[in-house]
């Protein structure tokens, strides 16, 4: 029953693999011609047989954590985009009343997929203020200009706690 279920979550892996490959063979590619769709479809189903291993850990594969749920991802757009503006507006009135408090702060996540974890470390750096500095595990090191408390969990309260709820949903 173990072998099955492991073949089965590396044919899933290596479908996904596949999958990836291909969407940036046509995306670099640019082009629907037959002969480069074929090129990039044969390309991509041999090049996953070498690297789906590394591409998708075989302990992700076996949690939600590679693919999202798409509803919640469709509801995660407009939740970053909201917050890069906010963010913009703050750091353009920082800039101008010159109220900047930089710092560098610590802080966990309960993300527990790989995926999640850099999706929202992207999404930090994203975001006008805000760099991440460094990622180990479920601990962030980001750069912030408005760093009003050191304190580990209200510096993390108030920098990502909207986007890790919603990354929560997609990726749990």
């Amino acid at each position: 029953m173990e072998t099955k279920k492991s073949l089965l979550w590396n044919l899933i892996r290596y479908f996904i693999t596949v999958i990836f490959l291909f969407i940036c063979w046509m995306l670099f590619s640019a082009t629907l011609d037959f002969p480069y769709v074929m090129i990039g479809l044969v390309g991509s189903l041999v090049i996953s047989l070498f690297v789906f291993n590394v591409f998708i850990e075989p302990h992700e594969a076996g949690r939600r954590s590679v693919i999202p749920r798409l509803l919640p991802l469709l509801g995660y757009f407009p939740l970053l985009i909201r917050a890069l503006y906010i963010a913009s507006f703050k750091m353009l009135g920082a800039v101008l009343t010159g109220s900047i408090q930089p710092g560098i702060v610590h802080f966990k996540s309960r993300l527990r997929s790989d995926l999640a974890r850099v999706v929202l470390a992207h999404s930090i750096t994203f975001s006008p203020g805000t760099i991440t500095m460094d990622l180990d595990e479920d601990h962030y090191v980001v750069h912030w200009m408005f760093a009003s408390t050191r304190h580990s969990k209200q510096a993390g309260s108030e920098i990502k706690d909207a986007l890790e709820i919603q990354l929560r949903k997609i990726w749990t």
